[in-house]
């Protein structure tokens, strides 16, 4: 078995359970945890097949493991600010902001981290060449970015609406979707321009 991917899996595994230690927040932290079931899925099947690279491999766990966090706390209540002012990091007076910042950086982390992986599946299962492959990638983040905000849509309707901000995250900001888009984008397209980088010099 590939040493590295045993080694992350186990270190994603560990946390998970631990984070699920006298949860906070039971119920809203228990509906994010669908989301880590999903992702943890290629993960496990890959330790068998063994067909990803260690990159992509990795570049997933670390998404799942802020995906982790961030529903221990149900994203808006993540203390990364405490965090940083105890690890002394930063000072007191860094963050100015109010609104906690978590879901945005995992939004963008999602474009970044999560683009191997979309490259992994436009390569093994639809054998795409190397150029289409990047742009059939960056349109799928795109494509999961709109199609997760019309879900946490959706649960604005069926669910109360202080359930669905518990959820969603919005925090009041009625540019939140928006914004969250942009950002998967903005990642995705770092991870573009690294992927067409990497293309071009192994062809020189």
């Amino acid at each position: 078995m590939n040493k590295i991917k045993c080694t992350s899996l186990l270190i994603l595994a560990v946390i998970t359970v631990i984070t699920c230690i006298n949860p906070i927040y039971p119920h809203e932290q228990y509906l994010q945890h669908a989301g880590t079931v999903l992702l943890m899925m290629p993960l496990l099947l890959d330790i068998v097949k063994n067909r990803m690279t260690n990159l992509t491999f990795v570049c997933t766990v670390l998404f799942t493991l802020l995906h982790v966090v961030g529903a221990r706390y149900i994203y808006s209540y993540v203390p990364y600010k405490e965090w940083s002012i105890a690890a002394g990091i930063v000072n007191a007076d860094f963050f100015q902001d109010t609104r906690n910042h978590y879901d945005r950086f995992v939004h963008f982390s999602f474009g970044l981290l999560m683009f191997p992986f979309f490259m992994y599946l436009c390569k093994e299962w639809f054998k795409l060449k190397n150029l289409t492959a990047i742009l059939m990638s960056w349109l799928i983040v795109q494509t999961g970015s709109m199609i997760y905000e019309l879900f946490e849509w959706l649960l604005t309707i069926v669910m109360t609406s202080e359930e669905a901000d518990y959820y969603n995250g919005q925090q009041g900001d009625m540019w939140d979707a928006q914004k969250d888009m942009v950002l998967a984008m903005f990642g995705s397209t770092i991870s573009a321009i690294c992927y067409l980088f990497m293309h071009k010099f192994s062809h020189k």
